[in-house]
């Protein structure tokens, strides 16, 4: 080979070198997302256990209690995941259904949550309606029991048709994530709000996992978000939710010390405390996910989170006292402006912000306010949705309420020329619909269930206190900010006596 052919054997190996490395890559991600395993069924422990069974809104539960360390078990999995994907996750098939779940025996801390329901071989299934696994065991031959031991569930294909037997159903493991055709339409039900409970606490956690996927906290955000934590400890309709806020937020500066304000530029990204953040389960870790029950659309991608956040914010204008308006408009706009990325809808909805020139004295004010900017939201996505054919057509945007929902709240209803509805509004009637639906009905499966606390400071310090034993709390102008709100003084008086609490024992250190 002369010289000049080793130079062009060189040359072209050089420009293959890139493509070689490129596929090798290729290749390893493809081989890494192979191997890794979607785990639908929800794992329980003792701790776990009760909250997510006696919280979940499937109406019946199986739950799989096996070894890790078990031949059979480790056999059994694939058939056992096959059934819960169609109900379990984000992308269920059939959600708010059935709950499929497990239990490791192998580990010490399910000792006697196993001995409580007689395990005596792996795996072994139970059926029965979520909520009479709160507290519950089993025995053997016990009478007039509403669990029972699923006793022909071997393969997927026989644990589906038990399943099927169970509920009068027909789901197939061939089934795919449906375009829900049967879901009812009936807007004029009052009383359907009620499920949105479900979908705001998803909606709230879903908020939470895009901040932090996103890595959007950052020195310029940081306050906002506080705001917005505060507000949610203080008025979010769930317990659950008031509570896991509660956790994060007097966590809050040891994550994202403000102190970095001081010696960093304004758009750094503060990610050092996202992957403890996470640990925080904003709502809880038994928070149902992918049931958009309330806030489910007829197609798969209409409706879901962004209906759950405007009736997260609907909740909370109905929630709040009138010293509060202020303070709670303006958490509101600026987390839609820093967290929300949709930017389209978030530069509308921070031009609707910026239009108000005084400030809101009265609660009845911002959530008129929010009923205004939600109503000019959808009259713009009508627009949208009628030339390009995106809207979900059982829930058209409309002028709402309806007529149907709330009788008494428009004076009379005609058409504009663009096609979208002109209405007048008898907003008294306006404002007392909106309470009373986002405020009663919307809490009224909690307070079935008897999961709200008896007001809302009171029941956010006992929460508080019972959540945590931390005492680094939040503190400077953010905190300032919470002061200044009349619902959150006995919260700023618990917080002060901490960080006082906190201040002695430093000094005792020292000394």
């Amino acid at each position: 080979m002369s010289q000049t052919d080793a130079v062009l054997v060189l040359v072209l190996l050089s420009s293959f070198l890139p493509w070689i490395s490129g596929s090798r890559s290729i290749l390893r991600e493809i081989s890494k997302d192979n191997k890794e395993e979607v785990e639908y069924a929800v794992e329980l422990n003792t701790t776990s256990f009760d909250a997510v069974l006696g919280n979940t809104p499937a109406t019946y539960a199986v739950v799989e209690f096996f070894a890790n360390w078990c031949p059979a078990c480790r056999n059994y999995k694939p058939h056992y995941e096959k059934v819960a994907r169609l109900f379990n996750g984000p992308n269920a098939v059939h959600p708010s259904i059935l709950l499929m779940t497990r239990v490791d025996c192998a580990s010490k801390l399910n000792n006697k949550l196993c001995d409580k329901f007689s395990v005596a071989h792996y795996p072994t299934l139970f059926w029965g309606p979520s909520s009479k696994f709160v507290a519950a065991s089993w025995k053997p031959k016990q009478e007039k029991s509403e669990i029972s031991v699923i006793d022909d569930g071997r393969t997927a294909e026989h644990l589906l048709n038990w399943i099927n037997k169970q509920l009068g159903s027909s789901y197939s493991l061939d089934d795919e994530k449906f375009e829900n055709e049967y879901l009812t339409s009936n807007l004029s039900d009052a009383g359907q709000i009620a499920r949105a409970v479900y979908d705001i606490e998803e909606a709230t956690t879903t908020a939470f996992d895009i901040i932090l996927e996103h890595k959007m906290i950052k020195l310029e955000t940081r306050a906002s978000l506080i705001k917005f934590l505060q507000l949610l400890v203080a008025h979010h309709p769930s317990r659950r939710c008031r509570k896991g806020s509660a956790e994060v937020l007097v966590n809050f500066d040891d994550l994202y010390p403000s102190a970095v304000q001081s010696i960093s530029k304004p758009d750094v990204v503060m990610g050092n405390g996202d992957g403890a953040l996470r640990n925080f389960q904003i709502c809880g870790k038994e928070v149902p996910r992918g049931y958009w029950m309330f806030c489910r659309g007829s197609k798969n991608d209409t409706r879901g989170f962004s209906c759950g956040l405007w009736v997260l914010l609907h909740s909370i204008s109905g929630r709040i006292d009138d010293g509060e308006s202020q303070f709670a408009f303006e958490a509101i706009c600026d987390f839609i402006h820093n967290f929300f990325i949709c930017e389209e809808c978030r530069q509308h909805f921070y031009e609707m912000c910026s239009s108000v020139t005084s400030p809101f004295k009265k609660s009845r004010d911002l959530a008129l306010w929010l009923w205004r900017a939600h109503n000019k939201v959808n009259e713009k996505l009508m627009k949208d949705e009628a030339s390009l054919g995106t809207g979900d057509p059982k829930f058209p945007k409309i002028m709402w309420p309806s007529k149907q929902l709330c009788s008494s709240c428009s004076l009379s209803r005609g058409q504009k020329d663009n096609g979208s509805g002109r209405v007048d509004w008898d907003e008294d009637e306006v404002f007392k619909f909106l309470t009373e639906y986002y405020g009663e009905t919307l809490v009224s499966l909690y307070k079935e269930k008897g999961l709200l606390g008896n007001g809302a400071t009171d029941g956010v310090l006992e929460e508080l206190v019972a959540s945590t034993n931390a005492v680094v709390v939040p503190v400077g102008a953010a905190l300032a900010i919470a002061f200044a709100s009349c619902a959150f003084g006995a919260l700023a008086c618990y917080w002060r006596s901490q960080q006082k609490s906190r201040k002695r024992r430093r000094k005792l250190d020292v000394i």
